[in-house]
This record gives C-alpha cells, sequence and structure tokens, in this order.
C-alpha cells in the first residue's frame, strides 16, 4: 500500500488488483480528486479527470497523482433547475484536519471507483 504526505498529513492508499491493471495501461496520468463537500449535510466523493490544469495535484506514481478539495454550496438549499447547486472551493486554515487517512481505488466494468475516509485517533 503506497502511502504519501499530502498537506504534511500522511495518505494510505489502496490500489485493488483490477486499478493496478488500469492504470498500468493509462496513455496519461490520472487524478484521484477527494471532495470532502460542505453544506446543509456533508458528503464525500472521489473524482476522477486527467491531470491537465490540476496544479495542486500530488504524485503517487507515474499514472496517478491525488489531491484533496473541500467545497461548499455557493447557497444552501438552493434549488438550481439544471443540476446540483454551484459550488466554490472553500479555504480552510487547518485543512490537515480534515483531509482524509486513506483513499480506496478500484476499476470495475471501465468505471473508476473511489471512497476515502478517516482513521480513528
Amino acid at each position: 500500500m503506497p502511502s504519501i504526505l499530502l498537506h504534511r498529513k500522511p495518505l494510505d492508499i489502496v490500489l485493488s488488483p483490477r486499478a493496478e491493471a488500469a492504470l498500468a495501461n493509462l496513455a496519461e496520468p490520472l487524478v484521484a480528486e477527494m471532495e470532502l463537500y460542505f453544506s446543509c449535510l456533508i458528503r464525500k466523493a472521489v473524482r476522477f479527470r486527467s491531470l491537465a490544469g490540476e496544479s495542486d495535484a500530488v504524485c503517487v506514481s507515474e499514472k496517478l497523482y491525488v489531491r484533496f478539495r473541500p467545497v461548499v454550496a455557493k447557497a444552501c438549499g438552493a434549488k438550481v433547475a439544471d443540476g446540483p447547486p454551484p459550488l466554490t472551493e472553500v479555504e480552510v486554515c487547518h485543512v490537515e484536519a480534515f483531509q482524509p487517512s486513506w483513499l480506496s481505488i478500484d476499476y470495475q466494468d471501465g468505471t473508476w471507483r473511489g471512497a476515502f475516509g478517516y482513521d480513528a485517533h
């Protein structure tokens, strides 16, 4: 299990054998973005995208980068006709306090899947 420092805090990364095989076959690096969404409720999601434009992503390997993105809704309870409410990144004074401890990545049926969480200390 690879481990990196993200915002001065260790992040353990677990790759399934399917994810390792899929990463090896990628032409371009992949970014796994751990999104922590603060609004009326808190939601966790892992989003996968290309490396282009992700200047704060941290290198795990030649083919995998990760980043942590805390976001908030621009308005709580806002109803948007064509999808979810618009998000904005939030400045967190002590981002390491909110950063996950682990990230798990799988690749199944042609789709990247991820989850992240926190160790109880």
